[in-house]
């Protein structure tokens, strides 16, 4: 399936009926009175979040939502039927910004959650609203008003609490296969991972807790270089960032700087966030680069380094317990 994280349409509430000038007209009444019916309210429209939806795809062929509008009025004050709402259902994680002013209008974050976005038009009022003293036979009467009308940008931010960065093949897909019973395409080549993943790692309670694999960042990313631009917003939700320096790069000290710069740039809190230092592809370091890399590392950058090894399993049990403590999960 397509992942799409960025979409624009356009929502049309509906217009609301008009009211409808009538008079009672009824054997042995000669002067039954005006008796037009008001108009029907148009259909609001409405997203709401559904968590068995994963990407905004459906909208990249269908950028139109138009509500019906109500109906009209009908005689012997009979009014007219409202129109039913529109939902559009949206993934869990979905801001939505109004395109003109790009003002946010609301996020939707849980399941179920809706979000009126157009009201839709008030119907119009019959002839017998317009009944008074002075004037016992009102010909007046009121079409419905319009609906509401917008044009949206919809976001898809992915819930996940634990977010894996790092530059290009720094293994995160690998990691995340190994924790999770996800399965991204895993490659030895860069930007192998071309769209985020999710996997949902266990708990020591038995519940589980998403991880989010992203795209391999690149120095620039922040100002749209590579694909880091597009899918940083991924990590903005996240509690808790895994920092993957691939040990085996020529120069696993200025990756890791790249990525912190990249971080910092990109600005949301993200570099703020509490962070794992940790150097992967461990099976491929002999001993004396074990010992000497994680001290570099942890010289240069000012904080703890793990290291690990997502072929062999080494470390992977004690990064898993740094991140429970770091989520305030008991272990």
């Amino acid at each position: 399936m397509q992942f799409i994280d960025q979409a624009r349409i356009a929502v049309k509430a509906g217009r609301g009926g008009d009211g409808i000038c009538a008079f009672r007209r009824e054997k042995y009444v000669p002067a039954g009175g005006p008796s037009g019916g008001d108009g029907g309210r148009g259909g609001d429209v409405v997203l709401q979040a559904d968590s068995n939806l994963q990407t905004l795809l459906d909208f990249k062929y269908k950028r139109l939502f138009q509500a019906d509008d109500g109906r009209r009025g009908g005689p012997n004050r009979s009014t007219g039927a409202s129109a039913n709402t529109l939902v559009i259902r949206v993934p869990c994680g979905t801001e939505v910004r109004d395109l003109g002013t790009e003002l946010l209008l609301g996020d939707l974050i849980d399941n179920g959650e809706q979000l009126v976005i157009a009201t839709g038009g008030k119907g119009g009022l019959g002839n017998a609203h317009y009944l008074s003293n002075r004037n016992r036979a009102p010909e007046k009467f009121t079409e419905g008003k319009e609906g509401e009308e917008l044009e949206l940008q919809l976001e898809l931010k992915l819930l996940a609490e634990v977010g894996l960065v790092g530059l290009p093949n720094a293994g995160k897909s690998t990691l995340i296969s190994v924790l999770s019973a996800a399965r991204p395409k895993i490659a030895d080549y860069p930007f192998t991972t071309l769209v985020p993943n999710l996997g949902v790692v266990r708990r020591p309670s038995g519940d589980g807790t998403v991880f989010a694999d992203i795209p391999g960042l690149i120095a620039g990313a922040a100002q749209g270089a590579g694909l880091g631009h597009d899918f940083l917003r991924h990590i903005e939700r996240t509690r808790v960032l895994i920092h993957l320096v691939d040990g085996s790069s020529p120069d696993p000290i200025a990756d890791a700087q790249v990525l912190l710069g990249e971080l910092e740039a990109y600005g949301n809190g993200l570099l703020e966030r509490p962070r794992l230092l940790v150097l992967s592809k461990a099976e491929l370091l002999d001993e004396e680069q074990l010992e000497m890399l994680p001290a570099q590392l942890s010289e240069t950058l000012g904080q703890p380094v793990q290291v690990i090894s997502a072929v062999t399993g080494k470390g992977l049990e004690t990064l898993l317990q740094q991140v429970w403590q770091e989520l305030g999960v008991n272990s």
